[in-house]
């Protein structure tokens, strides 16, 4: 991956709010929903996003910025690794030189380096292989309804990645023995990943529920309607009451999130915004010239008390 920093176009002195500026504008030109089939922007989105929870983690940036990980927020390797660990005449010179006096020394060093433990078998050391974790940009409905991904690894190496249904921003994945190999027969380490859960252009997840703002016309505030609104699995046709306005919420049931653990699902709640029309209209402004409310109201009158 790119440097984050380049990704975004910002210093590597940038502020807080400047990353998340330049997030921000970078997100609203390249959205894939915007580019339809464009996968040059898709790929651009992804790299901006993981660019961006890079470095709006304070923790992470810090790690990035002194080269303990890399732009993916993988582990970088050691510097030093141990050259042999074979016993016998011109070997021992490499062990003395790492400063390895013995056997019990080099199977210290063995539990540092491969993150477990290392045992002896029929005088050879067997050595846990390393974990290693990754970072996976995840489309927002994608993380909610499931799918597969695929990653690839810096040797080539491709992992198919389950998303599980309802899944959340920075949830850790294990894939079992999907590390860095073992030594002298030792079980391979296990790969984290951790899941980065990019925003939605209108869908907004709280707990289970998923909120989403949805125009209606005049006309359909007025006199009601059925219409068709998003959801998070496509769209579904629902009823405007008559008299509806700005603000008032409609609720579909278990059209939300799947609560992994209970098994339930949460709701959609659709917040409705009268929109007035794009072009002129006589007509209207005729009527509403002589139209007199039989409930005259003043809107803004808490806002002037």
């Amino acid at each position: 991956m790119k440097d984050p920093y380049e990704t975004l176009g910002v210093a590597r002195t940038a502020t807080d709010k400047e990353i998340k500026d330049a997030f921000k504008k970078l997100a609203r030109k390249y959205h894939p929903d915007l580019h339809p089939d464009d996968k040059t922007a898709e790929a651009r989105f992804k790299a901006i996003s993981a660019a961006n929870d890079l470095l709006k983690d304070k923790e992470k940036r810090r790690r990035f910025d002194a080269g303990e990980i890399d732009a993916s927020g993988a582990e970088k390797p050691q510097q030093r690794y141990y050259r042999d660990f074979a016993d016998g005449p011109g070997h021992a010179s490499h062990a003395a030189q790492d400063g390895f006096a013995g056997n019990e020394d080099l199977e210290d060093f063995l539990a540092r380096a491969f993150g477990g433990g290392t045992r002896r078998s029929q005088g050879s050391v067997r050595a846990r292989g390393q974990d290693v974790s990754y970072v996976l940009p995840v489309s927002f409905l994608d993380a909610a309804n499931g799918a597969v991904r695929t990653i690839t690894l810096p040797e080539g190496k491709t992992l198919n990645v389950s998303i599980p249904e309802g899944a959340d921003d920075r949830q850790m994945l294990r894939l079992k023995g999907q590390g860095m190999p073992g030594f002298g027969g030792g079980p391979a380490g296990d790969a984290f990943v951790e899941l980065h859960v990019e925003p939605h252009p209108f869908f907004h997840r709280k707990d289970d529920n998923i909120h989403v703002e949805v125009p209606v016309t005049l006309k359909e505030a007025i006199l009601g309607a059925r219409i068709n609104v998003p959801t998070i699995t496509g769209p579904v046709a629902m009823t405007i009451p008559k008299g509806a306005n700005t603000g008032q919420t409609l609720r579909l049931r278990d059209k939300g999130v799947l609560d992994r653990k209970s098994g339930k699902r949460g709701h959609q709640l659709i917040a409705l915004k009268v929109v007035l029309p794009a072009g002129e209209e006589p007509e209207l402004a005729a009527f509403l010239e002589t139209w007199q409310p039989k409930s005259p109201d003043e809107p803004r009158r808490e806002m002037l008390k």
